[in-house]
């Protein structure tokens, strides 16, 4: 008997709900395991190892923008992540599957689009929002930008979002449960990925990968 274990992770009950009954009857047997913020979803991920895939909203508790993708992408490399966003317009689409997505559905589409999007991610393809175009990124420094958010470990990511959200050093080392000392040092490799001299140009190169996304 197949069975399939989905990770919604959602800050909106209600639209946990729709994805939920949207995935209904895809597979004999199925898992559903919710998530209302990031951490949630990264131990649920962390908790599910054999998980065939999640759908993650970009705009959630704990995470700022891409931060969440790249950190997960990073630590969770098997896992395939749909991102479900109501920000759908074709750069934040291009953005997410450059940096790992497997498909993009936008919060706007239809159950019978979510199944279809879903399904198709499960037998390996990548999904798009119908009337998606792939044009040249306007602003060819953001490839540059986003390579080396790549090279990213996943608690860089998480540190890099954290500094992003203006948290000090200190209360970053108490959210990640480990010394200051550590921070530092994470901050130190960050700077050095990204080619920046402080903590404020990583979090301007952070913000020009973000600016597109409004929801």
């Amino acid at each position: 008997m197949q069975t399939l274990t989905i990770i919604i992770a959602d800050d909106h009950p209600l639209f946990r709900g729709a994805l939920s009954h949207s995935v209904r009857g895809i597979a004999e047997e199925l898992v559903i395991i919710e998530a209302g913020d990031f951490e949630a979803a990264r131990r649920a991920a962390e908790n599910n190892p054999d998980a065939d895939l999640m759908l993650l909203d970009l705009a959630m508790p704990g995470v700022s923008g891409f931060s969440g993708l790249m950190s997960l992408r990073a630590e969770f490399s098997g896992l395939p992540i749909v991102i479900v966003s109501a920000s759908d317009d074709c750069a934040t689409i291009r953005r997410a599957l450059e940096l790992g997505a497997s498909g993009f559905i936008s919060k706007s589409s239809g159950l019978d689009d979510i199944r279809a999007g879903i399904q198709a991610v499960l037998k390996g393809d990548i999904w798009v929002p119908k009337g998606y175009l792939t044009a040249p990124d306007e602003d060819p420094g953001l490839t540059e930008i986003i390579e080396r958010l790549k090279t990213l470990t996943p608690q860089q990511s998480r540190v890099l979002s954290m500094l992003g959200e203006g948290l000090l050093n200190k209360q970053i080392a108490y959210e990640l449960g480990v010394s200051e000392a550590t921070i530092k040092a994470h901050v130190s490799a960050i700077l050095l990925k990204l080619n920046v001299d402080s903590r404020t140009q990583a979090v301007i190169k952070l913000g020009k990968i973000n600016m597109a996304l409004v929801a």
